[in-house]
């Protein structure tokens, strides 16, 4: 084999990876993840735009026996790009700090829709989901994440098709040479910017990775071809064009032995992944010292340089943009002790009262002691008191990790407005024991319903 072509060697850890090595550790996250993933699916529901994006899939990409989280069902394509666009709709999926990306709305969907079609064992579709997940994630260290952020890059619709890729051709036993080409094809559908940041085009590129990985495999496996090395190239490759060339070695460096999807953290609310902290510690605040807005003078918000830049001095224009919003998720979650779908309503949102309170009590500052979605608050009481909150990681980081009940309850309460008759309860029975499950198709099919009225 190649030893320079780093392309190749990813391809063929892919193939040669069997269930058995993986961890136990890594089994069980992988559980986690894919029933969170599938809870933020159910969650995207009511995201206001979503029944544009699924009327416009379904109308473009045709229909089929695919289950769409939406309701229904349609053609892979269509599934891979409707389930991709439900899982981050909200903003409540998961992602990977190290590289800013959101990981399952790329490679759950095609993997869940390839798993269904074929009616393969539950232990393919753990393996092939772990694999997309590790494949996305080293490959986003491999691109040098400080440099290829500095060109406005945005990791999930460019990282993202090789985790998509890899499920699939898992799924559908490619070999090393079929996954090669699957990686090149990938290589060229690669795209998406932080320029798209606050509008749903944002999210759509997390949908269109999870297309174009489906794509690639298919194509593969019918022995369509690309270049043999479409991440180490030395003109055009991947790294080499989107971050001087990257760092490949790190990509591989402890392949198999340490799992970096172990290193994903999963969002408690809907709401920006740097913003988790502010959300974990405002919540903290309320249970620890039973602040309620009115006893507030002055509420200031410290949060990483990293979380300021993004959503520090943000001036929301609608719902969707309070989601990324440090004084409004500050605010709206101090008010109402909460924060899930009720808390980025259009009524809330335009609470007069609400907006008012965040202009002129909330202060939000840029703090460098913090890191990535680490947050901290101080709070000046009206009667002259004060009290601090600090929360250094969020809930649902890997240091404070979401449990299999976590997701579980998760996807009860984003389930909650699906018909009575929805098996949310199999679903999580299945996924709970999903290397022992001969077929996911039963309980996956179990969430074609409707919304109940």
């Amino acid at each position: 084999m190649d030893q320079t072509n780093v392309t190749r060697q990813l391809a063929l850890w892919v193939a040669e990876t069997t269930v058995s090595d993986l961890p136990d550790s890594a089994i069980q996250r992988t559980r986690i993840i894919l029933l969170d993933a599938i809870a933020s699916a159910l969650a995207g529901r009511s995201a206001d735009e979503t029944p544009i994006l699924v009327d416009t899939a379904v109308g473009a990409l045709g229909g089929g026996d695919a289950t769409l989280l939406s309701g229904g069902t349609g053609s892979l394509a269509c599934a891979a790009v409707v389930n991709g666009y439900l899982i981050t709709a909200v903003t409540v999926c998961d992602i990977h700090l190290p590289t800013v990306c959101h990981v399952t709305p790329e490679v759950v969907p095609p993997a869940l829709a390839i798993a269904e079609e074929r009616d393969l064992p539950g232990a393919d579709l753990l393996l092939a989901i772990a694999l997309g997940l590790e494949v996305t994630t080293r490959i986003g260290l491999g691109t040098d994440y400080p440099a290829f952020q500095a060109r406005g890059w945005h990791s999930p619709g460019i990282t993202g098709p090789f985790g998509a890729s890899a499920a699939v051709g898992k799924l559908m036993g490619l070999d090393a040479d079929a996954h090669t080409h699957a990686f090149g094809i990938c290589a060229s559908q690669a795209a998406g910017t932080w320029a798209q940041l606050g509008t749903p085009t944002i999210k759509f590129q997390q949908a269109r990775g999870a297309m174009s990985g489906l794509l690639s495999a298919l194509l593969a496996e019918r022995k369509f071809t690309a270049t043999p090395d479409g991440l180490g190239a030395a003109r055009g490759g991947l790294f080499t064009t989107y971050a001087d060339g990257g760092s490949p070695d790190r990509m591989l460096d402890g392949i198999g032995a340490r799992w970096e999807l172990e290193n994903i953290s999963l969002r408690s609310w809907p709401a920006a992944a740097f913003l988790q902290g502010l959300v974990t510690a405002v919540l903290g605040l309320v249970d620890e010292h039973d602040v309620r807005p009115e006893s507030v003078a002055r509420l200031r918000v410290r949060i990483s340089p990293a979380a300021y830049a993004l959503h520090g001095e943000r001036v929301p224009k609608d719902r969707f943009e309070a989601r990324l919003t440090a004084n409004y998720v500050a605010a709206v979650t101090l008010h109402d002790r909460a924060c899930w779908m009720d808390q980025f309503s259009a009524e809330r949102f335009a609470d007069p009262d609400l907006t008012a309170w965040r202009r002129d009590r909330v202060e939000v500052i840029s703090d460098d002691s913090l890191l990535d979605a680490g947050a901290a608050l101080d709070v000046e009481l009206t009667d002259g008191r004060t009290v601090s909150q600090l929360a250094r990681v969020p809930k649902g980081d890997p240091e404070d990790a979401h449990t299999f009940e976590d997701a579980a309850n998760k996807l009860r309460l984003a389930s909650a407005g699906l018909n009575a008759a929805s098996p949310i309860e199999e679903l999580i029975r299945t996924i709970e024991s999903l290397e022992t499950v001969g077929s996911i198709r039963p309980a996956l099919r179990g969430l074609r319903g409707p919304l109940s009225a």
